[in-house]
């Protein structure tokens, strides 16, 4: 393993940033490729045992191989460069969208457009399902813990920080196998990078309640909580952040969300750039433009700056991590879970888009969303249709079934077609 300079880390890591598209497998093939077949820089081994333990945290699992990567080879300083060129780019292009999106999103072209893009993400996110699935329903038990999640959150609205941490409990506590092999001691004392990294990131949210900025403080606090939970990918926390801005703080609405994810899916690095979205719409929508950025800002440091610290904290151990199978088990547990929630991600998606309204059913511990079936609207169904051709049966890219879609979109509204927003432009 060779050791760059700083400008040869900043070439190579800015440009995984800028062509981090297509979500986290591309983005880690992209990795592999650039890091570890056409440079020396690791290994395959040392590379597949910080995937798993990428896999293992909370948070995005390639922003975190990338910080991985620079902290192997450059220490602290290395992790920052390389952790911030992967998530910048896209932020810059999401800031770019939220300005265009609150200034063009009104018209009734532009909304017929976004009703084509709605469609697609509910292929999208059904598609993450279908992948997901592949890999963590292998064994009965599986299956299982997937059903009750979905349950737990669709019926019972159970809370996804709940369900997590339930599953990895039982995975945890039902693990079999052999104890692992003694490992040998790490000469490092995490309580320096705790301590600093816990201040870095929480100071700042407790400076704005004390400041009396009780929106940004609780954007802040809101992220902050997401990115402990944040396992198996960012599809896993939408339903749970839906749930949140729009129903319980009301920042945006439910068509405002989709958007968002729609919009996400369109720039490069992580999906959970969706959170810098959507806090920038809720400040557009509280307060104008300065608030947007101010939102914005606070949202990205409470969701990224806690991917430094697992990283940073738990790097030092990662050959003993990677070794412990009950760990192994529990991150198994939570990514089966996982797809219970993303299927309950899908449902609730495709409802509030094909419906108009969409109710609710509650009594006692059970709440259940209930479509208005007098509200199902045909041309939604036909773009939902048109979408899952293109991705599932003619394998097109993301972005060309999101352009597509947009268009076919605006073409409803062009013939005066009623759309999935369920009104007649």
């Amino acid at each position: 393993m060779s050791r760059p300079s700083w400008a040869e880390m900043a070439r190579v890591f800015g440009r995984i940033g800028v062509l981090s598209f297509g979500g986290p497998a591309a983005q880690i093939a992209l990795m592999h490729r650039e890091l570890v077949e056409t440079r020396p820089w690791l290994d395959e081994q040392t590379y597949l045992r910080a995937l798993s333990l990428c896999m293992l945290l909370p948070g995005p699992e390639a922003m975190q191989l990338a910080t991985y990567a620079g902290w192997r080879l450059r220490g602290v300083p290395g992790g920052l460069l390389a952790g911030l060129l992967f998530v910048l780019p896209g932020a810059a292009v999401i800031a770019l969208l939220v300005a265009g999106y609150a200034t063009w999103g009104a018209l009734p072209g532009v909304q017929a457009a976004f009703a084509g893009i709605k469609a697609a993400v509910i292929v999208i996110v059904l598609q993450a399902l279908l992948k997901v699935s592949k890999k963590a329903l292998t064994r009965p038990s599986a299956w299982v813990i997937a059903g009750l999640s979905f349950l737990a959150i669709f019926a019972f609205n159970l809370p996804f920080p709940l369900i997590v941490a339930l599953a990895a409990l039982w995975g945890y506590a039902s693990a079999r196998g052999a104890p692992p092999p003694a490992a040998p001691p790490v000469a490092f004392n995490p309580l320096p990078t705790l301590a600093t990294w816990l201040a870095l990131w929480l100071l700042p949210l407790v400076a704005l309640d004390l400041a009396g900025q009780s929106f940004l403080a609780d954007l802040g606090w809101f992220f902050a909580r997401l990115a402990v939970v944040t396992f198996g990918g960012a599809y896993a926390v939408l339903g749970y952040m839906t749930q949140t801005v729009v129903q319980d703080f009301g920042w945006i609405d439910t068509a405002q969300m989709i958007d968002a994810l729609g919009l996400a899916e369109t720039t490069p690095g992580p999906l959970i750039l969706v959170t810098q979205f959507v806090a920038m719409l809720s400040g557009q929508l509280a307060g104008g433009p300065a608030l947007a950025a101010a939102a914005g800002l606070v949202a990205l440091w409470a969701t990224f700056t806690p991917c430094f610290l697992w990283i940073f904290l738990a790097g030092p151990y990662l050959d003993r991590i990677a070794a412990r199978p009950r760990l192994s088990a529990a991150l198994q547990a939570i990514t089966a879970a996982v797809v219970g929630v993303i299927l309950n991600l899908s449902v609730w998606f495709a409802l509030h888009v094909a419906f108009g309204r969409v109710g609710r059913l509650e009594s006692g511990p059970l709440h259940l969303a209930l479509p208005d079936w007098t509200t199902l609207d045909p041309a939604a169904l036909g773009l939902g249709i048109l979408a899952a051709v293109l991705l599932l049966r003619l394998k097109r890219g993301m972005a060309d079934t999101l352009a597509l879609m947009a268009l076919a979109g605006w073409l409803l509204y062009w013939l005066g077609i009623t759309t999935p927003a369920g009104f007649r432009f």
